[in-house]
Parts: structure tokens; C-alpha cells; sequence
């Protein structure tokens, strides 16, 4: 599939005047303005994060209420539910909570709900359960925002509410006796970007200072904040940033024995990074909600003893095994669906429809087949009576809103800009698709049915060494609005030493202007032919380190590549 290169541009002016501060690669001065860090304490706080750093936890809204509830609980002997949603944000979320009230209360337990018999989010089954076993306090992680109605019916149970959550509020608030959520418009909390479990970690803070305890108290669970930031796709900036740094740190050197039994599963023999957390750690603990029952996802991470803990780390792996069995076996039968369909080639969206998919995975599949065919996507599937389906856009499209505009068709629906789940009858599929493809025929630009990659500066080969790519490794965490740097390349040659490997790949050596560069470009083998030309190509890539036989070198983590434009 060919894809826009987009160059991102960027203040020369700025770009000059950090150059002369820093005194590094200019290069890389011009990607620090363009994520607005353009003076000298702004790359220093970047550069050097300090939980010192972090806001005090007492300037969000309802704060001071939730610490109240919480310690008139203590005194009273209340039982208090820590209750969150089956995702990796809600699990680590809850593990932390529930640990750390644990730490200082003894009458607590934890609730995560079932991700087909209940649903998102809080749930009626739920609150029974708190009900029966006579908790009188539920605090709520990663979910409660929209749950008025069930809160509603809490209360008149006796039951009260603490929320913790970052989605975006609704006009009608729930009435909870608390509701910690920086997103809430009248809340003065500097930073808005925080995850479920960062919010539940703000609360911590709070309560340990209302209690003169050690930070040690709440800095215990930054490993499962990290993970949280780093499977919620939340910007790594701000605190997320601090969060995720002295995170990953606890990662490498002390994690929890559920995270490091995980790793061990997963043979990770290097440092953690986030991506590491993202494609090792989140698949297989959202797996447990996908497959079978998330409740085991908190019993991991909350385990202290490390044998108990690798014996749920195992339950996970094999969730997360019969999850990559199902994604690959319904993406191969979706994939066959879409090319038998005579009028594929001249739809701007794809519907797909089988009864007998697993429905945990059905979010997985579609971002799989946008991969292979670029347009906004739905994958449904039979659930009870009922069908169900996850859908995922293209970059720049609101799918949320092409989803309302088809609503007549559906019984339920809900999601945000990119990504959306909705419920509807079995006879009514079809209509479903034709309207959902009339809407998006209707407001899609063609450039938006093009994959663009984002790039963020042209360099030259000679400014890449060791240097700089060491500049380039502190600039880590990675992650939305802090990706990892993408670079151009012009007028590069193949120097006749690069090949396929694994009939997929490419090895490739290449050099500009007699300075060469090794590097790798995974599933890139159906481009290798450009190479073969004998021309100058331009190549868009990102910067790793290839650590083979102990030595150490900089490698090009290739993108894309293209024959560049005759020299005029």
C-alpha cells in the first residue's frame, strides 16, 4: 500500500535560539520545538523528569471529599469494594487501590466486572454483589463518569460512590459523594491527560500526605501506572511523562512479581521500554477480559508470592495465546470475505459479518484489516440474540459521528473519534453496512483512504553517531505526542550487500555520500526490487540500536522507502 510522506516543519528561529542553549544536534532542536519544548527549562524538565515535578494531588476537584469519605470509612469499619473496568487501565488500577488501602485498612476487597455478562463500565451485578456483602463505599477506577442512572441506584441501596475516572464527562453528572476527573470543566487540575490508574494514583498521593505517610507508600505501584499509560495510548507528556519514566525504571529494576513473572513468560532478556509494555504486558493481560474473566489480571498483579504469581502470569499467557489464535483465524476469514465481494474496490468502508467470531477480539481484527485495506472499518458478530461489533477509523476521519448518523439501524452504540463498539438485530446488518458506507462515501476526503507517515525531519547521514543517537534514547518514553523520531533520508544508494531475509524482511546496507548505515525493514521484502534498481532512493526511517555478538551499533529501522525525484 503506498503511503503520504508528510514532512513536518518547523520554526527556524526557535530552532536556532535552543540550538545555542543546548549546544546539540540541530536536528534534533527542531523536533524539540516542534513538541514545544523551545527554551532551556522546558528541555531541562523534558530531559531530566522529577517526581518532585508532579501537580499536588489536592488541587483536583472533590479531592478533599474523597479523602474525607475515605478516612470517615476507616473510622466507621466500613467495607469498601474497589471496583474497575476489565481493561489493562482498570486492572492496574484497581491492583494499586486495592493494595494500597490494603496497606493501611483491612476491610477492602476488589470488583472487576465480566466483560459479556455485565458490560463496561459499573454494572448492576455489581452493585448487587456490594450490596449483599454489605459494602457501604465503592470507589470506582477507570469507569463511573457516565454510570448516573446506576450510581443513582447505589445510593438508594445505601451504597456511596467515589469515581475515579478520565473519560470525558457527560452534561449530568452521577451523584457521587466524590468525582475525581481532571477532564470535568470547572476542575482547575493543571494537567487533563491523565489514565484511569494515574487518577486512582493522584488519590493515593493524597491520602498518603492526609496520613504523613511515606511516599514509598504510593511510589510502590508506579510499575502498574506505566503499564496503564503505556496500553491506554494516553500523550507521554506532562506527568504522563514523569509517570511513565520512574515507571519503566521500577519495571527494569523492581517490579511486582505479576509484572516480572510476565516478562519472564515472555523471555524478555533486555530493558523494558514502552513499547515493551504495550506489545508484551497489555496483549496478554487484556486477554483475560477478552477471553475469560479479568479478575485473574488483578489476582496477578496483587500476588506477592512469585510462584503464585508466574501460576496466574501462565493463566494469561494461554488467554492471551487462544486471543492471537482467534485474531489471526477470524482476520484471515474476514480478509477472504472482503475479497470476494465484487464491489469492494469501489467502497470507502468495510462491514463484515460473521455469527460465529469471538467477540472479545473483534476490535483486534478490524485494526488488522485496516492495515491491509485503509478505510473505516466495523467487524461484527453474534451476541445472543444480539449482534455486536467494535469498529476503527483511518487517521483524521470521526467515526464516532458517522456511527450516530446510522443510529436508526442500531439498538446501542458508543466510542469516541477513532474507535466505537455498537449492538443491533441480526436483520438489520445490511442496512447497517449500506447506510454506514453512504455516510462515509459522503463525508470522506480521498486523501484520508491514503496512509500518511508523519515525518519529522530530513537528515543527513553524517549527522548520525553515537552522539546523537544518545541524545535521541533520552528523549524516551515514546508515545503519542512524543513519538519516536521519524527521519528522511534523500538520494541514498544500495551499496549491493542488501537481501531478504525470511522471505519477508529486508537486511539492508545503504550509504549517501560514502557514509553507510545497516539496517532492517520488517515485512518490507515487496519493496526490496527498488533497491535492486540501481537509483537513488529516498528512505524514511527511526533510529535502534542492533545488539549482536556484544557489540553495539546504530541501526535504520526502515519505514518506507521510494526512487527519488531525478535532480533538476
Amino acid at each position: 500500500m503506498d503511503k503520504r510522506w508528510n514532512i513536518l516543519s518547523t520554526d527556524a528561529t526557535k530552532t536556532e535560539s535552543l540550538h545555542e542553549k543546548l549546544k546539540i544536534n540541530k536536528t534534533i532542536c527542531s523536533i524539540l520545538v516542534q513538541r514545544g519544548i523551545d527554551t532551556y527549562d522546558l528541555a531541562k524538565d523534558y530531559f531530566r523528569p522529577q517526581l518532585a515535578q508532579l501537580h499536588s494531588p489536592w488541587l483536583m476537584k472533590d479531592m478533599d471529599k474523597a479523602v474525607d469519605r475515605l478516612l470517615s470509612a476507616f473510622q466507621q469499619h466500613e467495607k469498601i469494594l474497589v471496583f474497575g473496568d476489565y481493561d489493562v487501565d482498570g486492572t492496574t488500577a484497581v491492583a494499586g487501590m486495592y493494595q494500597y488501602i490494603s496497606s493501611i485498612y483491612d476491610s477492602v476487597d476488589f470488583y472487576i466486572p465480566h466483560r459479556y455478562r455485565e458490560g463496561y463500565g459499573i454494572s448492576k451485578m455489581g452493585i448487587d454483589h456490594a450490596k449483599e456483602n454489605g459494602f457501604t463505599l465503592i470507589v470506582s477506577l477507570d469507569c463511573g463518569i457516565k454510570s448516573a442512572d446506576l450510581i443513582g441506584y447505589a445510593k438508594t441501596l445505601g451504597i456511596d460512590f467515589i469515581v475515579c475516572d478520565h473519560h470525558l464527562p457527560d452534561l449530568s453528572l452521577p451523584p457521587a459523594v466524590a468525582i475525581l476527573n481532571p477532564k470535568q470543566s470547572d476542575c482547575q487540575y493543571p494537567y487533563k491527560e491523565l489514565c484511569g490508574c494515574g487518577v486512582g494514583f493522584k488519590l493515593m498521593t493524597a491520602l498518603s500526605e492526609k496520613l504523613s505517610l511515606p511516599e514509598e507508600t504510593h511510589f510502590a505501584y508506579l510499575d502498574l501506572v506505566a503499564t496503564a499509560i503505556a496500553a491506554d495510548i494516553v500523550p507521554i507528556t506532562g506527568e504522563n511523562r514523569i509517570l511513565a519514566y520512574y515507571g519503566l525504571e521500577k519495571v527494569n529494576q523492581n517490579p511486582c512479581p505479576g509484572i516480572k513473572a510476565l516478562m519472564q513468560l515472555a523471555a524478555v532478556q533486555k530493558t523494558m521500554h514502552i513499547t515493551n509494555l504495550v506489545f508484551i504486558i497489555a496483549p496478554r493481560v487484556n486477554a483475560a477480559g477478552r477471553m475469560d474473566d479479568a479478575r485473574k489480571a488483578v489476582q496477578l498483579f496483587v500476588e506477592k508470592d512469585p510462584g503464585k504469581a508466574l501460576s496466574f502470569a501462565e493463566m494469561l499467557h494461554s488467554d492471551n495465546a487462544d486471543r492471537r489464535e482467534a485474531d489471526s483465524s477470524i482476520t484471515e476469514e474476514a480478509l477472504a470475505l472482503i475479497e470476494a465481494d465484487p464491489q469492494h474496490a469501489s467502497k470507502r468502508s468495510t462491514v463484515v459479518y460473521q455469527e460465529h467470531w469471538h467477540k472479545g477480539v473483534v476490535g483486534i481484527v478490524a485494526s488488522r484489516l485496516i492495515e491491509k485495506h485503509y478505510r473505516p472499518t466495523i467487524v461484527l458478530t453474534r451476541s445472543g440474540d444480539y449482534v455486536a461489533g467494535s469498529a476503527r477509523s483511518v487517521a483524521g476521519f470521526n467515526l464516532y459521528e458517522a456511527i450516530h448518523a446510522c443510529k436508526e439501524h442500531l439498538l446501542g452504540y458508543g466510542g469516541h473519534f477513532a474507535a466505537a463498539g455498537m449492538t443491533l438485530l441480526p436483520e438489520k446488518v445490511t442496512d447497517f453496512a449500506n447506510a454506514f458506507e453512504k455516510v462515509v462515501q459522503a463525508q470522506i476526503k480521498p486523501e484520508q483512504l491514503i496512509p500518511v507517515i508523519n515525518i519529522d525531519s530530513v537528515i543527513q547521514f553524517s549527522e548520525i553517531n553515537p552522539t546523537m543517537f544518545n541524545i535521541l534514547c533520552q528523549m524516551e518514553p515514546f508515545g503519542p505526542d512524543n513519538m519516536r523520531p521519524v527521519f528522511m533520508a534523500s538520494r541514498v544508494s544500495d551499496t549491493g550487500f542488501s537481501k531478504i531475509v525470511k522471505e519477508q524482511h529486508i537486511r539492508f546496507v545503504v550509504k549517501q555520500q560514502n557514509i553507510s548505515f545497516t539496517g532492517i525493514g520488517f515485512n518490507m521484502a515487496s519493496k526490496f526490487h527498488l533497491l535492486q534498481q540501481q537509483q537513488p532512493v529516498d528512505l524514511v526511517f527511526s533510529l535502534d540500536e542492533n545488539d549482536w555478538n556484544g557489540e553495539k551499533n546504530i541501526q535504520l529501522k526502515m519505514i518506507d522507502l521510494r526512487i527519488s525525484e531525478p535532480v533538476q
